[in-house]
Formats: C-alpha cells, structure tokens, sequence
C-alpha cells in the first residue's frame, strides 16, 4: 500500500489503519486515527501481524484511543512510554471518585474540561464514577501495550495498588453483573419454544441456539466465527455409555483453534451430542450451505447472506427470542450462555472438571463461582429455618 506523502498524519494513520479495515469497524477509523500515534499505530499493526485475536486487538485499539484522549485533555501531551506512576495515579483519581466528596469539592473527580473534551468525543457516556471493572480494563490494555513495546510500567508497584484499592471503596459504585440472569435449561426451553417453527430464520436460531448451550457455552464471537470445516463428524455415541443397549445418538466435534483463553497453536475442541447435532447439521442441509461461515445473516425475505453473523447479531438474536418468549431482554445477553451452561452443569450433579473441558475454562476459580451457588442453594446450610 502506497502512502502519499504530502497526506497529513491524521490521514496517514487512516491509511494505516486501513490494514486492519476486518479488524477495527470503518466508522471508528478516522477517530481513532485522530487520536493515535505512528507509534500507536505501528503498535498495532504488529499485534495483528503477531496473530493476537480480534477481539482482543480490537479492545486494545478502543483503549489505547480512550487513554490517548484522556492523556491529552488531562496533561496537554500524549501517552508517556512508559507511564510514569504519577500519570496512572492521576488517570485512577480522575476515574474512580466519591460522590458525596465531589459535592462538596468539584475538583474532586476528572476536572470539568476533561469530561467535556471527553464527551464531545464521544468517549464518556457514563454518569458519575467509572465501574471498577472498566478502569482496571483500562489498566490492563496500558500495561499489556507497555509490555510490547518492550518496556516496563509501574502498574504492579504498591502506590497503584493502594490507590485503586482506596479509590473503589470510596466510589461506593457496587459491582454489577453484564447481565442479571443466566440461560439455563429452563430459560433455553422457553428461547427454543419460540423457534420451533420451519422457518429458515427458526431453523438457524434453533441450531444456534442447541449449539452454544450444549457445547459448553460458547462466546458470541466462537459462535459468529464458526465455520463448516470447524464441524468433523464423529462415530455415534450411546445415550447411556454404561448401557451396550441404549440408543445410539449422532456425535460431531468442533474446533475452537484460538479462544479468549488460548493460541492458535491448542488447537481446543469440544464435543457436541444428539439433539444439538441434529439441529445443526437440518440447518446446514436446508441452508445449503457446505463451505464458510455456519451462521450467517437472513434478510426479512429469508434470504441467506454469504456473510457470517457478527458477535454482536448473536446477542440481539439471543435478545430478540428472549422478548418473543416473555421474557425481559435486558435481563439476559450471550454471555450467559457461558455461565448458563455451568449452573445448569451444577444443578444437575456433573463434577466441575468435566464441566470445565466442555466449557474451556482455565480458572477453576471462575467456574467454581457457579457451582459455588447452586451448591449453597441446594444445599442444607441455608435449610436452619425454614
């Protein structure tokens, strides 16, 4: 790609960005090339070359433009490489605040032109204190970003730590869920009762459906990113694997290659049994589709596009058949898929080992949270008095 060198550097780093034209959406482009360095830039293009997930990558970009602006409106400069302490304390306090104290003192939380430069950007829509999620994602990007360029940051020092540990407290802003309720098997009853029919649109929502739950609660961006030559087909499989005379049942594997939580080179698979497999492959057949993406958009005709659902379509399809089944949309997004699938795991007795190698998880201690639930609800200790 030939760059015209009378272009102005905004308009060079657009260009620049263009190689990234599958990665970073169009519409995010020219603000992001406005806010970023060469450096920046450079940076990323690497990341890409170095084979770092898109989703990933595209969260890096979105947080390294977020830091560029803060940095610029609240120091008069870019992004010092690497961050100086004082400059990460500064970005906790403008972040992290206590209410009651900023009505009593306005220079107590991010001064007034920051959040206005801010927000004219577009880049600060939330009210009040940031979540203490989101600043220590931000955290995370900056440090994560410092490393590749091969240099090293305060972020683990204990002024930080302190800092943010007193800044959360006196926030009070308390934790919240992305979403309030997870798909479990009942609430997938009720979604795949609304896409019973024979319509092409029930028959890919069915099969997607099946599939996310059943192996092993799939992100949205798996979902969106499967294709037919993920599928291999397997030998059936018994109902029962103890009993010689239970009914066989169709079997297929699909690889993930790389997840959130591994490299291309895990080559990670997961099995999927009877009814799933079932829906899957009616759907396939009826969409004629032999090659490329598994899911792909459907226009209000039932036309099938080439081109495959985006991470983003999943959650509003989830979304769409939850408010056709009754049920609150915004009580529910893709995600709990994921943590559906181990609380219903829980519920029905499967040991947490066997759950977490249909799952992918690699934190015993995030996936024990769900079993730890249903375990105190099904338990006798909270029985005393009843």
């Amino acid at each position: 790609m030939s760059i015209d060198p009378t272009a102005s550097k905004t308009e060079r780093r657009a260009e620049e960005l263009d190689a990234l034209d599958a990665i970073l959406p169009f519409d995010r482009r020219d603000l992001l090339a406005a806010l970023l360095t060469d450096e920046d830039v450079a940076t990323l293009k690497y990341l890409a070359s170095e084979g770092m997930g898109d989703n990933t990558l595209r969260a890096l970009a979105s947080d390294l433009g977020y830091l560029e602006a803060w940095c610029q409106l609240a120091t008069g400069s870019p992004l010092a490489w690497p961050a100086p302490e004082s400059l990460l304390l500064k970005f906790v306090a403008h972040h992290l605040w206590d209410p009651e104290k900023r009505a009593e003192d306005p220079n107590h939380c991010t001064p007034v032109e920051v959040e206005a430069g801010l927000r004219s950007q577009r880049l600060l829509r939330a009210e009040g204190p940031h979540s203490r999620s989101t600043v220590r994602r931000w955290l995370t990007s900056w440090s994560i970003l410092t490393r590749w360029r091969g240099l090293t940051g305060a972020f683990d020092g204990p002024s930080l730590k302190s800092a943010l540990r007193l800044a959360v407290r006196a926030s009070g802003r308390p934790r919240q869920r992305k979403s309030k309720k997870a798909v479990t098997g009942d609430v997938l009853a009720k979604l795949l009762s609304v896409c019973a029919g024979e319509r092409t649109v029930d028959l890919r929502d069915r099969a997607l459906l099946l599939m996310a739950f059943a192996s092993g609660g799939r992100r949205r961006s798996e979902i969106a990113a499967l294709r037919v030559d993920d599928l291999v087909d397997e030998e059936p499989v018994r109902a029962d694997p103890a009993d010689t005379t239970s009914p066989p049942l169709p079997c297929l594997s699909i690889r993930l290659g790389r997840t959130k939580t591994t490299t291309s080179d895990d080559n990670e698979h997961v099995i999927l049994i009877g009814r799933p497999v079932l829906a899957l492959r009616r759907w396939l057949e009826e969409a004629e589709i032999k090659e490329g993406a598994v899911f792909r958009r459907i226009d209000q005709w039932g036309n099938i596009d080439r081109r495959a659902l985006t991470p983003q379509s999943v959650n509003l399809i989830l979304k769409g058949r939850c408010k056709q089944a009754g049920l609150d949309p915004t009580s529910f997004s893709a995600h709990w898929l994921r943590s559906g699938y181990l609380t219903e795991a829980a519920n029905r007795g499967i040991p947490l080992p066997e759950a977490m190698q249909q799952s992918l998880h690699k934190s015993v201690t995030q996936a024990a949270r769900y079993y730890n639930d249903a375990e105190r609800k099904l338990g006798r200790a909270a029985r005393l008095v009843i």
